[in-house]
Order: structure tokens, then C-alpha cells, then sequence
């Protein structure tokens, strides 16, 4: 009798233990993408060389979409790992963040590398709205057009009469909101066609840059630089479509290992939702070598145990990269 009894109580502290584990290691890797991000935004803040560049300036709000994006998703993994219930008048919010930022990811990386393409074609008779003062025209659709799909969505759901929206507790998923099955075709729909908008874009502006980058014998290094980081941007697009993958992946860890339900979860969470979200705009940022020499002076100004001798010597690094 006292062995049935144990047998309760270890698997309650083993669940216990591993959702200890799960949030200390989402939690570290959050923190350090926030004070990146932080870092970064301060950068093009007192700067003012970056506010003037329309390319900086949707990269910064990339910064901010995505920051928004990762906050919100890594609120709902705590609620669900902590089994933590809350009313929908509460979920909808974070649930409708989440979605937004994520389609509106795609629309900028799509936006990215329609700037590079005017840039260099049209770089003496550049549209008014692509200025760097007037390219809040280009990103107020963009936020339209990401916030109009998740009201359809959840305007052509099926509401269950069970559910109060100010009183009954559910636990803050997708599927307490999106669950018919007119829902799940229009999500598909959707996905696929910003999928293949974006994809025509970024490969239509990468391929008429590298016929550019042939024709052109003067100013070949920034039309080159131009093609890199609209490869750049297709390479971002992929880590995004990694979110898509995960029910492949669930169904062949299912095949072949011996997992719990949640663990799955954790796992396609982490490796395909947070951690490309996380690499993608640490990617684009570093590999601007303007950008990277302003992060790398801001950290040896935070660093105060740092000696003089040593920082010279990684300021000269930085400044030859």
C-alpha cells in the first residue's frame, strides 16, 4: 500500500522537476535576446546616421516586432507549462500579439528587400515613400494587413456557448479560440500565401540584383552587399517556415522515441519557434559592420573590469572587420 501511494507523489515531483528545468533553460536564452535587442535599439536611438536610413529604420522595427513576438510567445509557454488558466478576456490579448507579430514578420522581410531593390535601382529618383521620413507609410499597411487576418479568423470561428468569455477559465492555446475546422483551412490558406508572396519578392529582387551586380562595372560592392543581404532575408524566411515544421517533427519523435506529450511541445517550441526567432535579427544585426562596430563599442563601455590595453586592441578589431 505504501509503494501505491509513492507512486503518485514521484511522478508529481518528476513533472515538477521538468518543468523546473524547461522554463530555467527558455528563461536564460529570453534574457539574453532582450538585452541584445536593448542594446540594439539604444544604438539606432542615439545615432542619428541610422534613424536616417529607411534600412535601419525597418530593421528596428523588426527589432521591436520581434521583441513583441517572442514576449508574448514565451507568456503563453509559462502559462501552459504552469497549467496556469486564465478567462479569454485575458488570453485573447497575448494570443492575438503572437499571431500578429509573427505574420507581420514575413510582410517585413518582404518590405526589406523591396528596400534594397529601390535603393539600387532607383537611387537617385527613390519614392517618397520609401524616404526614411516618410516610411511610416510603408510599415502602417503592413501592421493592417497583420491585424485584419486574425480578426477574420476569429470572426468566422464557431463560439462555444460552454464558454464565457469573462468567466470561464481555459487554458491561453490556440485551440481555445481556433477550433473548427473553416478556421484551420483559412489559417492554412493564409500561411501559404504570405509564404509564396514573400518568397517571389525576395527571390524576384536577389535575382534582378545579381543581373545588376553582372551589368554594373562601377559601385559593384554595394550592389554585391545589396545581394547578400537579400539572400539574407530569404535565409530568415526559412528559419520562420522552421515553425511550420513541427508536426513533422512531432510525428517522428512519436515513431522513435519514447516521449511524453508535453516534452514534444518543449522541444518544438524551443528548437523551431524560439530559437530561430531568437537568430534572426542577431544574425542581420551582427553582420552589419557599421552596426556590429557600435555593439561592440556599447559592450566595452558596459564591460568596466576591462582593461585599457585590451580595449583598445578589440576596438582596432572591431574597426578592421
Amino acid at each position: 500500500m505504501q509503494n501505491l501511494t509513492e507512486l503518485p507523489v514521484n511522478a508529481t515531483s518528476h513533472k515538477t522537476l521538468s518543468i523546473i528545468i524547461k522554463v530555467c533553460v527558455v528563461i536564460p536564452v529570453f534574457c539574453i535576446f532582450l538585452c541584445c535587442i536593448a542594446i540594439m535599439l539604444h544604438i539606432f536611438a542615439s545615432h542619428r546616421q541610422f534613424l536616417d536610413t529607411s534600412r535601419y529604420i525597418l530593421f528596428a522595427y523588426m527589432l521591436i516586432n520581434d521583441t513583441l513576438q517572442i514576449l508574448s510567445s514565451v507568456l503563453l509557454f509559462l502559462f501552459v507549462m504552469g497549467r496556469v488558466k486564465l478567462v479569454l478576456i485575458y488570453c485573447v490579448p497575448l494570443l492575438f500579439i503572437s499571431t500578429v507579430t509573427f505574420q507581420n514578420t514575413l510582410l517585413i522581410l518582404a518590405t526589406m528587400s523591396l528596400e534594397r531593390y529601390v535603393a539600387i535601382f532607383y537611387p537617385l529618383q527613390q519614392p517618397a515613400a520609401w524616404r526614411s521620413d516618410r516610411i511610416w507609410i510603408i510599415i502602417l499597411p503592413l501592421w493592417l494587413i497583420s491585424c485584419s487576418l486574425p480578426i477574420i479568423d476569429f470572426a468566422i470561428g464557431e463560439k462555444d456557448p460552454a464558454v464565457d468569455a469573462f468567466s470561464t477559465p481555459v487554458l491561453c492555446k490556440n485551440s481555445a479560440l481556433n477550433s473548427s475546422a473553416v478556421q484551420t483551412l483559412f489559417r492554412a490558406a493564409v500561411y501559404v500565401l504570405m509564404f509564396t508572396l514573400v518568397s517571389v519578392v525576395i527571390l524576384f529582387t536577389y535575382v534582378r540584383i545579381l543581373l545588376e551586380t553582372r551589368k554594373l562595372r562601377q559601385d559593384r560592392a554595394s550592389v554585391s552587399k545589396a545581394m547578400h543581404t537579400v539572400l539574407l532575408h530569404g535565409f530568415q524566411l526559412l528559419l520562420c517556415m522552421l515553425a511550420f515544421t513541427h508536426p513533422i517533427i512531432e510525428m517522428l519523435i512519436v515513431l522513435h522515441v519514447n516521449w511524453l506529450p508535453e516534452d514534444i511541445t518543449f522541444f518544438n517550441y524551443f528548437c523551431f519557434i524560439l530559437i530561430p526567432r531568437f537568430l534572426s535579427p542577431l544574425i542581420y544585426g551582427f553582420r552589419d559592420q557599421s552596426l556590429r562596430g557600435h555593439i561592440g563599442k556599447t559592450f566595452l563601455c558596459c564591460t568596466n573590469k576591462v582593461r585599457p590595453g585590451v580595449r583598445e586592441k578589440v576596438q582596432d578589431s572591431l574597426s578592421a572587420s
